[in-house]
C-alpha cells in the first residue's frame, strides 16, 4: 500500500504547473494534500477520475485546506473542528485536520491529513500554532487508543533535529526550529509514534521536503524536512521504503514542497 503526502501550495496552481505528471504515475493508493485552498468540488475535479476525495476547507478564503484522496472508498470521515477540542472551530484553525479510514489487506488504516500553522515569533500566529499543537497532542493519544493502524501525515511546519534543516545554526531562533516546537515531536515519539521517514532513512542530513522560493535554496538543497508520516507502531513495522519525490529542477516544480511517499507491506 503506497501512501503519500504533499503540500500542494494551492491545488489550482499545482494542477496548472504539472501536479498530474506526478499524481497518477506515483502509483499511490492514498494521497494526503495540504494547503489545498479550494472547495471540495474544485479539488475533486482537478485530481480527476478514479479518486475518492474528502476535504476540510478553511473558513478563511484562500487559506489552508486539507484533503485525502484514495483509490478505495473512505469511511468515518471527521474534521478537526469535531475532534480537536475547544477553540479548534475558530476560522484560523479550520482546514487543518481531516481523518478517514481506508481498508487494506491487513485491515483498516486510519489516515489523517494535517497542516500545522507556520507561526511567526512574537505574534498571535505563534500562539495559534501552540494551541493547535496542544490539541493535536491530545488527539494523537486518542487515535492511538482507538486504532491499531493509523498514520498522521502532512506539513507539520517543524524541523525536528539538526538533520532536518540545512542551515540549522542560522535558524535556532526561527519559527519551525524553536526548542519549544521541537519538544512536541519529542513527546509524540516518546509516546510511541514513529517518524517513518527518519526511521527508514537513518540519522543523516535530509532528505528535505521544503525549500524556500527565494534565492537559490532549491538548487543548493538548502531545505527543511517539515513534512512527516507519523505512524502507530503496528503500521510503522510494515513500512518497507520511503522516497522524497523532489522535482528534477527548479523550473519543473509544481509546489514548493516535495511529496513524501512510503510503501507499507499490508
Amino acid at each position: 500500500m503506497r501512501i503519500a503526502s504533499v503540500n500542494v501550495n494551492g491545488v489550482r496552481a499545482a494542477a496548472r504547473k504539472g501536479m498530474h505528471d506526478w499524481l497518477d504515475p506515483s502509483g499511490s493508493d492514498v494521497v494526503c494534500l495540504q494547503e489545498v485552498r479550494a472547495p471540495l468540488e474544485t479539488t475533486a475535479e482537478l485530481v480527476g477520475e478514479g479518486w475518492h476525495v474528502v476535504e476540510d476547507p478553511c473558513l478563511i478564503k484562500g487559506r489552508a485546506g486539507v484533503a485525502i484522496l484514495s483509490r478505495k472508498p473512505l469511511s468515518d470521515v471527521v474534521v478537526g473542528a469535531d475532534v480537536l477540542g475547544d477553540g479548534m472551530d475558530e476560522p484560523v484553525h479550520t482546514g487543518r485536520w481531516i481523518e478517514a479510514t481506508v481498508e487494506s489487506p491487513a485491515g483498516p488504516v486510519r489516515v489523517v491529513s494535517v497542516y500545522m500553522h507556520s507561526g511567526t515569533v512574537g505574534t498571535p500566529k505563534m500562539d495559534q500554532k501552540y494551541a493547535m499543537l496542544d490539541a493535536m497532542t491530545a488527539r494523537l493519544a486518542a487515535l492511538r487508543a482507538a486504532h491499531e493502524r493509523v498514520v498522521v501525515m502532512g506539513d507539520i511546519n517543524i524541523a525536528h533535529t539538526e538533520n532536518d534543516i540545512k542551515n540549522w545554526k542560522g535558524n535556532l531562533k526561527s519559527a519551525g526550529f524553536l526548542p519549544e516546537e521541537r519538544a512536541y515531536l519529542d513527546r509524540w515519539f516518546e509516546a510511541g509514534w514513529v517518524d517513518v521517514h527518519r526511521t527508514l532513512e537513518g540519522a543523516k542530513p535530509g532528505p528535505y521536503t521544503w525549500w524556500s522560493q527565494r534565492g537559490q535554496a532549491f538548487d543548493n538543497d538548502a531545505g527543511w524536512r517539515i513534512d512527516y508520516q507519523l505512524a502507530s507502531p503496528a503500521l510503522a513495522d510494515a513500512a518497507t521504503s520511503v522516497q522524497v519525490d523532489r522535482q528534477p529542477s527548479w523550473d519543473a516544480r509544481w509546489t514548493d514542497h516535495a511529496p513524501l511517499v512510503v510503501d507499507y507491506s499490508l
